[in-house]
């Protein structure tokens, strides 16, 4: 369950597709945690800005601008503007919970004999893989500027996690789901 998403479009006179004459605000949002993707209703002349974080949670009382969750959908739902604007805002959350996405750094596993978790980030091959685990074998990592300085070939190890995010929910024929729940 999200408590927290963050804003990807907002259509303060709703979706073209919809009725001529009685549209609904409608808001794009990507959850802060699980990072599954939302259409929002938000209430009444409450501007809502790309990256804004908006509370989703089940205390109603605690929604000072959506009014509810309409539904889930898919990143071929998302509107043009929101697609565009998903690697900002994935890259956002990412950096907002860097502690979580240091410990996949620091603990990611073989997900078979031939095949590593850390294969999964795009851009990361065997010889990259085997320098990451080889420095976290000296000693765990405390954030992303440490990765990079530490590991040669990663310069934004954060990139690399946001591009998988966009790459999970993408294509929804993704084996492996690293940070994107189902």
């Amino acid at each position: 369950m999200e408590d927290h998403a963050h804003i990807l479009d907002y259509l303060p006179h709703g979706r073209h597709e919809g009725s001529r004459y009685k549209r609904e605000p409608v808001a794009y949002a990507l959850g802060e945690d699980e990072f599954k993707l939302f259409e929002l209703t938000p209430k009444e002349n409450v501007p809502l800005t790309v990256g804004d974080r908006v509370y989703i949670g089940k205390d109603i009382d605690k929604r000072d601008q959506i009014l509810h969750v309409k539904r889930r959908v898919s990143y071929d739902e998302l509107t043009n503007a929101a697609q565009s604007e998903l690697p900002f805002v994935i890259e956002i959350v990412v950096k907002m919970k860097e502690e979580k996405f240091i410990q996949f750094y620091n603990h990611a596993q073989a997900i078979t004999t031939r095949f590593h978790m850390l294969e999964l980030l795009p851009g990361l091959g065997k010889k990259t893989m085997w320098a990451v685990i080889e420095e976290r074998r000296k000693g765990l990592f405390k954030n992303f500027d440490e990765v990079a300085k530490r590991v040669a070939n990663i310069h934004s190890p954060e990139k690399l996690i946001v591009k998988r995010i966009e790459q999970e929910l993408s294509d929804p024929e993704q084996k492996y789901h690293l940070f994107v729940a189902k």
